[in-house]
């Protein structure tokens, strides 16, 4: 890499997967995933659902569950 090249510019960010549930559905379910990780983790930037599925209990759908991949953004 040429000298300065890329010194101060950029970002970096770190993804994490998280499994979020619900009642209700599979919105619900990434909401709560967000929601509950802008608690403890700071400058979230994207969310993206990679997996659903549900959980059944004798024959009935009991919780939506969704699969979230959230970024957050390193802190210089």
């Amino acid at each position: 890499m040429a000298k300065g090249k890329g010194k101060g510019k950029g970002s970096v960010y770190r993804i994490t997967e998280l499994v979020g549930t619900s009642r209700n559905s599979w919105e619900d379910a990434a909401r709560n995933v967000v929601e509950t990780a802008a608690h403890s983790l700071r400058d979230l930037r994207v969310a993206e659902v990679t997996k659903t599925d549900v959980v059944i209990d004798n024959g009935k759908v009991v919780a939506f569950r969704a699969r979230v991949a959230v970024s957050f953004k390193y802190e210089k």
